[in-house]
């Protein structure tokens, strides 16, 4: 779908998790293939010339890279989107949702979390005909493994948790996400509504994208901590999801996998700060976040707004192109 023949694939991070990205490209290289060109994108807010440095070191004959500062939209949107963040998540994770209209000449991408391993060649993903689906994904065994999860999933977004997906990894039809204005509808609902969620992007997403998903087994975006257990060579992407992990945490899940590529960047030892560095009493915050995840979803189940019906009033909205005519939609127009 794309002219210049390259597998285009987004990151977003902040400083902070440079060290994590740089563990996950040394993995995604590695199952490059020579046959495939690679063009990593890594979307940001500002990101220091050190790090930048480093992780250019990672383009070959094959693969490169590129920043993206998306500082001045992020500033459009930003107090929206900060009321808006659960205090386990950074604004970062909304960065997928404006891929569609921020690069209007890719037509299809892979996005992926920085806190994953690459164990195989993501061009067998991304050569999947997506038809007319907004997104291929993998199921969320987080929501599925727990019944109140389980319920806000099906309540609130309106999806039943065998068909809500992990935002992880995704393969998007960028083509598709800006004919059926994805991002127009993500950001009406977010300014109109103010719905409360568990995982914000992940939530709009869902519920925006539903019935359009193509879904791949668990090995594209194996949970670290929930599912099925599988063997490393089972796994073709890891995803060290929720906080336990494994630069936390000595008892993580395919730790010894983690550390296996960790040994071969340049921020080794900074992992093995943080590890070392990473008190009981935040190991306790971490527990307290889980419990009050938990907690969140028990009360947005009893809102009486829920995310299925303002899509399906947005979907009304967008069908008569009424919105036109909202003063208020107007104004958050103006924001795109």
């Amino acid at each position: 779908m794309n002219t210049n023949k390259e597998i285009p694939i987004f990151y977003s991070v902040d400083d902070n998790y440079i060290p994590c990205l740089a563990v996950a490209l040394e993995s995604l290289v590695a199952h490059t293939s020579r046959d495939n060109n690679y063009r990593i994108i890594i979307l940001n807010t500002g990101i220091s010339n050190e790090n930048v440095t480093k992780i250019m070191k990672y383009e070959s004959t094959n693969v490169k890279i590129s920043f993206e500062d998306i500082s001045s939209k992020m500033q459009k949107l930003e107090k929206e989107l900060e009321l808006r963040i659960r205090d386990y998540y950074t604004i970062t994770i909304y960065y997928r949702l404006f891929i569609a209209s921020l690069f209007p000449q890719i037509d299809k991408a892979i996005y992926l979390d920085a806190d994953m391993l690459v164990l195989d060649d993501v061009a067998k993903i991304y050569n999947v005909d997506m038809g007319n689906n907004l997104l291929i994904a993998v199921k969320d065994e987080v929501v599925a493994s727990d019944e109140t999860l389980r319920r806000y999933s099906l309540l609130q977004i309106g999806v039943d948790y065998d068909y809500y997906f992990n935002s992880g990894m995704l393969v998007m039809n960028l083509r598709e996400m800006r004919k059926s204005k994805i991002e127009e509808k993500f950001i009406y609902m977010l300014t109109k509504y103010n719905l409360l969620t568990i995982c914000p992007d992940q939530d709009y997403l869902n519920v925006l994208c539903r019935d359009r998903v193509i879904y791949l087994n668990e090995s594209w975006d194996k949970m670290s901590q929930f599912g099925t257990a599988m063997d490393e060579d089972e796994i073709s992407i890891i995803h060290y999801n929720m906080f336990k992990k494994p630069w936390h945490y000595k008892d993580a899940n395919y730790s010894s996998l983690f550390w296996k590529w960790a040994k071969k960047t340049e921020f080794f030892e900074t992992l093995v700060n943080r590890l070392e560095s990473y008190s009981l009493l935040d190991k306790k915050k971490d527990e307290e976040l889980t419990k009050k995840m938990i907690k969140n979803a028990q009360k947005i189940c009893r809102n009486e707004i829920r995310f299925a019906e303002a899509a399906i009033e947005t979907e009304v909205v967008f069908a008569t192109d009424s919105f036109e005519e909202d003063e208020d939609w107007a104004e958050v127009f103006d924001l795109i």
